[in-house]
């Protein structure tokens, strides 16, 4: 199992891809990690807009501060 496929996927994962990935083409796993990639990209931006949408909730003046706090 060392192929570049299984090294990026192993990236997208965050650990030790199982022996049985071996049995998978190189297509596989790089459709795989690309899944895995465009997921965690879109639950970022998710987050993203749903703290924008919270800071509506702050006064004007304070979202500024509130902002530089949350997301230093």
């Amino acid at each position: 199992m060392s192929t570049d496929a299984q090294s990026q996927l192993s990236t997208e994962v965050g650990a030790r891809l199982p022996e049985s990935f071996g049995r998978l083409d190189p297509g596989q796993l790089t459709l795989l990690a690309d899944a895995l990639r465009r997921e965690r990209e879109s639950r970022a931006a998710g987050l993203n807009e749903a703290a924008e949408e919270a800071l509506k909730l702050v006064p004007a003046l304070a979202r500024g501060p509130v902002r530089r706090i949350l997301f230093r």
